[in-house]
């Protein structure tokens, strides 16, 4: 008798399909934990829309039955997710979703940086260090993040101690721009001191790799890798769909490049402001994210 077969859908967003089936056909960098754990699924990207995409995989039932009970995903955790969604949506006004029952997953921005979710386990740590040649972590999250999820944050950290990572936190907070932007400098300062030493590709994580992950490695790009905002948002976005915050990075840059105490607060500026920097405006805030290491 033929095994029943469960279809199981993951929907998302993306501007670049080629994008997408490129990371799944490069050690299915997307979500490397869901295909290691269903490895006989078949996936097909459905259209929905012009820029909406529906991942659909074929699970079959025993497959199905033997993760849920290894892994627990139990009704709890899925409300965890639709809430986190729903605020993420909400505070963040951007269609992107997280499913945290998928695992860890990341893009490869540049040949030395990549932006992702949290890892949930010490696994991930292996898998990072073993094939993306990872040196480097600078996590985003603040503690009530890494205990929502349940992460045992500890044994990552001892795990990252033991294969040579450097692990790093610059906390900031979830679904706020203001705490975004006051923490841009110092989380960009302690990325440009790993890329520079360049003993492995530096991981930037937040918890769903969708806000300020990618914000801290934009940011990281606009003034240190010689790009206007825009220039540096579309190569990111362009690789991993997402939504960070312009305005909280205008204003970070705003926040360093800014010497008269007197200036016209950045609140009352055009929405084009600072979103580009003259060279000695970038040297200005290169020379003030290098004063922040180590503080």
């Amino acid at each position: 008798m033929a095994t029943a077969s469960n279809t199981t859908n993951f929907s998302f967003i993306s501007t670049s399909l080629p994008v997408i089936e490129s990371q799944l056909s490069c050690n299915n960098q997307l979500f490397p934990s869901f295909f290691s754990k269903y490895a006989s699924c078949a996936c097909n990207f459905i259209r929905v829309s012009s820029k909406s995409y529906k991942l659909s995989c074929k699970l079959q039932e025993n497959e199905v039955e033997e993760n849920r009970t290894k892994n627990g995903t139990s009704r709890s955790s899925m409300h965890k997710m639709d809430d986190y969604n729903t605020a993420m949506k909400k505070m963040m006004r951007n269609p992107y979703e997280y499913h945290h029952d998928l695992g860890m997953n990341y893009t490869l921005i540049t040949e030395n940086l990549i932006v992702g979710s949290q890892p949930q386990k010490a696994e991930d740590i292996n898998h990072l260090k073993e094939e993306m040649n990872v040196a480097y972590i600078l996590n985003l999250q603040q503690d009530k993040d890494v205990e929502y999820w349940g992460i045992d944050l500890q044994s990552i950290i001892k795990r990252c101690e033991e294969l040579g990572i450097r692990h790093m936190r610059r906390p900031a907070r979830d679904f706020d721009p203001d705490s975004l932007r006051n923490g841009l400098p110092k989380a960009v300062s302690l990325l440009d001191e790993a890329i520079s030493e360049g003993k492995g590709r530096a991981y930037v994580h937040c918890t769903a790799g969708l806000g300020r992950a990618p914000a801290v490695a934009i940011a990281y790009m606009f003034w240190f890798c010689d790009m206007n905002l825009s220039t540096a948002y579309d190569t990111l976005t362009s690789k991993r769909p997402c939504g960070p915050n312009r305005t909280a990075i205008r204003g970070a840059t705003y926040d360093l490049a800014k010497d008269d105490p007197w200036k016209e607060p950045f609140e009352t500026l055009p929405d084009h402001a600072f979103a580009d920097v003259a060279d000695w405006e970038r040297k200005r805030i290169q020379d003030r994210v290098h004063a922040l290491k180590n503080m």
